[in-house]
């Protein structure tokens, strides 16, 4: 097994980035209305592209990490109690803003203009959950935890992987099958069924003009 030096790690880290920018803006996902609309349920773009993302992420990182390369994953606790406040916080604002974090960022070097409160919220936000932090870290990030012993050690940073001790590519490929039904779902069903509401029906307007 080898260790991704400091240097690789951040100039993988930038092209990385830069395609994964790119591609969220050919996919039109730095728009604001592609995301609304897909609060909306008329255009499937963002869900698509989030399972294409995180299918990508788990073959690449589980893949890397069979091929032999070693770095570090940041699993974060398994918090149940602050990851429903957070997310529920986190939804909120991509629905009241039009962008999440990352297609936002990407919407920033697109050229849109509606990210800049988000960016001030996000800078506000941070500042003030690293004020906060001290007096909350005792009691509520640790309330409805989940931990498992790992290495000896009793920890909330827990995966599927450590609770089950299975294969991180059983997940992976039920991961894959779920996506596949959603794709195929939204191809046959969902995205047809948003045509035909968008586009009135076009024998009355013939009629009409004849």
């Amino acid at each position: 097994m080898f260790t991704i030096t400091s240097p690789f790690l951040i100039i993988a880290g930038l092209a990385t980035g830069l395609v994964f920018g790119f591609l969220l803006q050919k996919a039109h996902v730095t728009r604001y209305h592609t995301i609304l609309n897909q609060f909306l349920f008329r255009d499937y773009t963002v869900l698509k592209v989030m399972l294409t993302a995180i299918i990508t992420g788990a073959v690449g990182i589980w893949g890397m990490r069979s091929l032999g390369l070693d770095f570090p994953m940041h699993v974060k606790s398994a918090a149940l109690a602050a990851n429903i406040v957070g997310g529920l916080i986190f939804g909120i604002g991509m629905a009241l803003l039009g962008f999440c974090p990352g297609t936002g960022m990407a919407a920033l070097g697109d050229g849109s203009r509606d990210i800049y409160p988000g960016i001030l919220g996000m800078i506000v936000g941070g500042g003030i959950y690293a004020e906060l932090y001290p007096s909350i870290s005792a009691n509520f990030l640790k309330a409805l935890g989940i931990t498992a012993e790992i290495a000896g050690k009793t920890t909330t940073k827990v995966t599927l992987v450590d609770l089950t001790q299975i294969s991180p590519w059983y997940f992976i490929l039920a991961l894959i099958i779920i996506a596949l039904a959603v794709f195929t779902l939204i191809e046959k069903v969902l995205e047809p069924k948003t045509q035909k509401h968008s586009n009135p029906p076009t024998t009355q307007a013939a009629t009409t003009t004849t």
